[in-house]
């Protein structure tokens, strides 16, 4: 799932050298850290957080499919 979050960010972003996603693995839950540069924050987000949203959509329908939950932080 890491790469997965990992691929969509690099497929958005202007500069995809600074994409980074830190997996931090729970009993029942999983969360993603997705750090990008400042200049590409707002294209990952989108316009009202649609693009976020999507992401969060497929990251969960992911997890569900292994059994976890699955959330994604955007981080500055």
């Amino acid at each position: 799932m890491k790469e997965l979050v990992e691929k969509m960010a690099k497929a958005l972003v202007d500069n995809p050298d600074a994409v980074s996603v830190t997996e931090v693995d729970g009993e029942k839950t999983v969360v993603f850290e997705l750090r990008v540069a400042t200049s590409d924050l707002g294209k990952v987000i989108g316009k009202q957080g649609k693009t976020a949203r999507a992401m969060r959509t497929i990251l969960s329908a992911t997890g569900t499919k292994v059994g976890k939950r699955a959330v994604l932080e955007i981080l500055e």
